[in-house]
């Protein structure tokens, strides 16, 4: 049976050495670009500051590095699944290296623009490497190997914020940024040395046809599934139902992720509160990914996915409530709770894009549904700043709450294509 197969033997066959390498390379340069999205909110203060620009000037850069690094990850998908990941890796290492190298010296604003879209391609091509390289390699394990690549894309911020924000008011901000840019960069090109794709017939075993998807909506034998290639998974309407979900998830998301610190400081909550809130949310967002990613290869990913949806939802109402309330550890709490269970999206909708759909032609086919962040940056970006800026605070962190709690009702439809 193929699904009594030792993957890891396979694998070790292969390789000539332990599977779990490949993963610690994706992991390893996943930790090296989180700084794009999760130190953002800690930087653009000192940027415009430096630029002698309103800070409302660089509201477009967040929604362009998430429009980018989600729209690149369909043509590098296709590149990576016929040509393997380590060319394509080397280009990223450049690419988010010089991103964060070239803001030290930046002295206009289309630098700036231009600067963290170069930057955000390399956050692409190394998210669409690394997630890959866990489907590929552990189709038995799917959930814990996305949940250890993506929770190094969110907690290996942590390790950015406080060295960022302790400098940021200071002559020594220009070193930062050149220090975290040289080592994005020569972390990547090392991890990308590492990384191989197996070989399409390594799990062949003699019956391909032993194809079974369990009644929760997870398939019973996932070496065996059919591999839909990206046009045949645009034609199945759960797809579409996917695409949706994430775009609006991501969209509360995002709004946590890059309004956290400003949504603080409106509510006059002191400034350790917004470190804190801003730290807390890489760490919380990392741990989760690998917890629940691990709980859901033994559980219904798509019920997963609809708890996490609605409780991250809720999450951003008590956001607004313990804000408003001026309860420092209330606020910090509530982002805890919101993070935990918005953050492993990014493990569950891949892995549940393996098991519909096979993991053949996974990088192309979960970068699909990944555009939907596209939207979700939108929405949580420039949509959002100018909500802030016509409604206020509340009504548009209540509207993201809202979104949230839609794409887990809408979840409930899904099943695994016929």
């Amino acid at each position: 049976m193929a699904s009594d197969i030792d993957h890891g033997a396979r694998a070790k066959e292969v390789l000539g050495r332990s599977r779990w390498w490949q993963v610690v390379a994706a992991a390893l340069m996943m930790g090296l670009i989180s700084p794009y999205q999760y130190v953002w909110s800690s930087i653009e203060g000192p940027l415009a500051a430096d630029l002698n620009v309103q800070l409302s000037a660089l509201g477009v850069v967040f929604t362009l590095f998430v429009a980018i690094q989600s729209l690149s990850q369909f043509p590098v998908g296709i590149w990576r699944d016929n040509h393997g990941p380590r060319t394509i890796s080397l280009v990223a290492g450049v690419l988010a290296g010089g991103g964060y190298l070239g803001l030290a010296y930046a002295s206009a604003i289309w630098q700036v623009y231009l600067l963290y879209s170069l930057g955000a391609l390399g956050v692409g091509i190394v998210y669409t490497v690394a997630v890959n390289t866990a489907l590929k390699w552990f189709p038995d394990k799917r959930g814990l190997t996305t949940g250890i690549g993506t929770m190094a894309f969110a907690a290996g911020s942590a390790a950015f914020i406080p060295y960022v924000r302790a400098n940021t008011g200071i002559g020594a901000y220009s070193e930062v940024l050149r220090n975290m840019g040289l080592l994005i960069g020569v972390g990547i090109l090392v991890g990308a040395l590492a990384l191989r794709d197996p070989p399409e017939d390594w799990l062949v075993d003699g019956n391909e046809d032993d194809t079974r998807t369990s009644a929760d909506g997870g398939v019973s034998n996932p070496d065996t599934r059919r591999q839909y290639t990206p046009r045949e998974v645009l034609r199945t309407w759960q797809f579409w139902v996917l695409f949706v979900t994430f775009t609006f998830v991501n969209a509360a998301g995002l709004l946590v992720t890059a309004k956290v610190v400003s949504f603080a400081q409106s509510f006059g909550l002191a400034a350790a509160v917004a470190t804190t809130s801003a730290t807390v949310l890489a760490l919380v967002g990392g741990l989760s990914r690998v917890v629940v990613g691990g709980v859901s290869d033994r559980v219904s990913r798509k019920w997963a996915i609809v708890v996490m949806s609605l409780v991250s939802g809720f999450g951003l109402f008590a956001m607004v409530w313990l804000g408003r309330l001026g309860s420092g550890v209330g606020f910090i709490a509530a982002v805890v709770v919101t993070t935990f269970f918005w953050s492993p999206q990014f493990t569950l909708y891949p892995s549940l894009v393996g098991d519909y759909y096979g993991e053949a032609n996974s990088s192309s086919n979960y970068a699909l549904v990944y555009m939907g962040k596209v939207g979700g940056g939108v929405l949580g970006g420039a949509v959002a700043g100018w909500l802030i800026a016509v409604a206020g605070w509340t009504p548009t962190f209540l509207a993201g709450g809202v979104l949230a709690i839609l794409a887990g009702l809408m979840s409930i439809a899904l099943r695994p294509p016929e």
